[in-house]
């Protein structure tokens, strides 16, 4: 079942057949497609990315030959792993989700989304209940952002905003039990990195994304979707 959360708790549960005609009258389709190049440099950036140029360390080569040796012996006799179809929402979603509270800053979300090395987070209530999701692009946003030439004063307020401001608000969330197909379909439609995944009760269980599902796709198939 998917449902649909604002910051008063579920306005929507129901299939995805009438989540697409919902969506179309809350206006959930509104993110803003993500640059990749910008992305590709933060994402460098957040790694540490070696500076260009370095001098190779006294010895490595002998490192590398015997990596190169390990990686094809292990080659030659891989691992044995325990194939399954992978049909639901509970097969590939991420169990270990970083959430932000409504009342952080939007520096504290911030620095945890980028100590997380993500690019989106749910946002939760007091009582841990869903109502909204924190995207970078949102945060990156130039039509948020604070002109360049504004008083540090200023840039220091709007990082003390909290993150229900800024939160993309409401924001559809899905149960485990959902077939993989449909969330894609979703996930196309809206245009949202991802969804965060709930229980019965709406507490936030973990986090589906598009990575999740092309991950599941390339390491661990069959994939039954067709079934």
């Amino acid at each position: 079942m998917f449902s649909i959360y604002g910051v008063n708790g579920p306005v929507f549960r129901g299939p995805m057949e009438e989540l697409k005609r919902v969506s179309r009258t809350l206006g959930l389709a509104r993110v803003r497609r993500i640059d990749p190049v910008r992305e590709h440099m933060l994402d460098v950036d957040s790694q540490g990315a070696q500076p260009l140029g370095q001098h190779p360390v006294k010895g490595a080569g002998n490192a590398v030959g015997q990596q190169a040796r390990s990686e094809y012996a292990r080659v030659q006799q891989p691992a044995v792993v325990a194939r399954r179809p992978l049909r639901s929402v509970a097969d590939v979603m991420s169990a270990r989700v970083l959430s932000v509270p409504d009342t952080a800053t939007l520096q504290q979300a911030w620095e945890a989304m980028a100590d997380a090395g993500v690019g989106q987070a749910p946002v939760v209530n007091a009582q841990g209940r869903l109502v909204g999701l924190l995207t970078r692009a949102e945060l990156l946003s130039l039509e948020r952002l604070p002109s360049p030439d504004t008083p540090a004063l200023a840039w220091r307020a709007w990082l003390m905003q909290p993150a229900s401001q800024v939160m993309l608000s409401p924001v559809p969330g899905v149960t485990p039990d959902i077939d993989i197909r449909r969330v894609a379909q979703v996930l196309l439609d809206t245009e949202f990195p991802g969804l965060p995944v709930v229980d019965a009760q709406d507490q936030l269980l973990g986090f589906v994304s598009r990575t999740d599902i092309l991950k599941a796709i390339v390491h661990d198939p069959p994939l039954d979707l067709w079934s």
